[in-house]
């Protein structure tokens, strides 16, 4: 598991899609949720504005990312 220092106390998900450089875009990080592709906490995530804490952990295909 990879670990991704953030700057702030949350994050939106699709920008910690960009920050953690998984996609090169929010466009990208749109397509990514839409089509299921990304958990957070081990649950679907369905929105791009979800916020995100230190602690979470976003998986992306077979990649997992901490928040720290």
């Amino acid at each position: 598991m990879e670990k991704v220092a953030i700057n702030t106390q949350t994050i939106k998900l699709d920008q910690f899609l960009k920050w953690a450089e998984i996609v090169g875009s929010g466009g990208e990080a749109k397509v990514m949720i839409q089509n299921g592709h990304v958990r957070v906490n081990s649950q679907l995530a369905t929105q791009r504005g979800k916020m995100l804490v230190k602690g979470d952990i976003v998986k992306v295909g077979d990649k997992q990312y901490q928040l720290d």
